[in-house]
């Protein structure tokens, strides 16, 4: 996935998207100089967030 195409699943800015992966809060790899995006570790990405805000509703 491109970096286009994860903001676009995620429903946010691509400066989001860049911000996240620089921070190496979302999982992302370089091919040729461009951030690339397995579909398989955003969805997980997604599930650990998910999981980890229902942890924090419970405390």
């Amino acid at each position: 996935m491109t970096v286009r195409q994860v903001a676009n699943y995620l429903n946010v800015d691509t400066k989001t998207v860049y911000r996240l992966t620089q921070k190496g809060e979302l999982p992302g790899f370089k091919v040729a100089g461009t951030w690339r995006f397995k579909r398989e570790d955003v969805e997980h990405w997604i599930e650990e967030r998910k999981h980890a805000a229902a942890q924090r509703e419970v405390e």
